[in-house]
């Protein structure tokens, strides 16, 4: 990984950034399974539609990011760096592109399908 935050040469990476690595690695999960599905592997199949799946990690993964981005120290020139920066534009890209996905398939949201008749 890049650096997330720090001050000139003394920086953290994303692996070392607490529980930023999570949503970093959901939004990679989330590219992964859609790169899996676009190239015809047999992959298992869940209760919800691959529309909802990447975009449901892809917004899980851009808050976490966020929410790392937010608690990072920011004193005496300590602060994010271009690594949490390019991660945080990478899964907002992401989690539109998913949307779009997402509307195009026509899939319900998981509630919708719950609803009593």
């Amino acid at each position: 990984f890049l650096p997330w935050w720090g001050y000139g040469p003394f920086n953290q990476s994303g692996w070392g950034s607490g529980f930023g690595l999570i949503g970093a690695l959901l939004i990679i999960a989330a590219a992964a399974y859609l790169v899996a599905l676009r190239s015809g592997s047999n992959l298992p199949r869940n209760s919800y539609g691959p529309g909802v799946t990447v975009l449901g990690l892809s917004l899980i993964g851009i808050i976490i990011v966020a929410l790392r981005w937010l608690t990072v120290p920011k004193i005496a020139g300590w602060g994010p760096q271009y690594g949490m920066y390019l991660t945080i534009i990478a899964g907002a890209f992401q989690a539109i592109l998913s949307y779009r996905l997402f509307k195009a398939s026509g899939e319900k949201v998981p509630w919708e399908n719950k609803k009593p008749q």
